[in-house]
């Protein structure tokens, strides 16, 4: 059995934090298992409760985001409609392209419309679904 430690950067608005929240939950709250293959998720996401304190500016705050990025293997974002106004996930979305991060979109439960800026960037489009979250970040790793 082979045991694979996965860094997770979860894209995110936090004035819509509870996506985030119950991506953690489901991602982070156990080992799994695929085949033979354990795997142990490892997060870089931001926060809203353990923010970059020490970027001076925007254009700082932004580096610090991207570096995190880059040391991650998939970028998760929810494909909910504010991710298509939101500056930051566009940005992410584009430092993950320059990085040559996969971007996993999972579409919220519910969601009558989703957002093309992020279904547009995925590799791969997931439902919200504990298993399927999980077996997309799996697969986009492996590639």
């Amino acid at each position: 059995m082979s045991t694979h430690r996965i860094h997770i950067f979860i894209s995110h608005s936090w004035a819509y934090s509870s996506h985030y929240e119950t991506l953690c939950e489901w991602i982070y709250s156990r080992v799994w298992r695929f085949g033979q293959a354990s795997l142990v998720f490892a997060d870089y996401s931001v926060p809203k409760d353990d923010p970059i304190h020490d970027a001076p500016t925007e254009g700082a705050l932004m580096d610090a985001i991207l570096r995190k990025i880059a040391r991650s293997h998939v970028v998760v974002i929810p494909t909910g409609m504010y991710a298509t106004y939101s500056k930051w996930i566009a940005k992410e979305i584009l430092g993950a392209g320059e990085k040559g991060k996969p971007i996993l979109a999972v579409n919220p439960w519910g969601q009558q419309r989703r957002s093309v800026v992020v279904a547009d960037a995925a590799g791969k489009i997931v439902g919200w679904n504990r298993q399927s979250v999980v077996g997309g970040i799996w697969e986009l790793y492996r590639q």
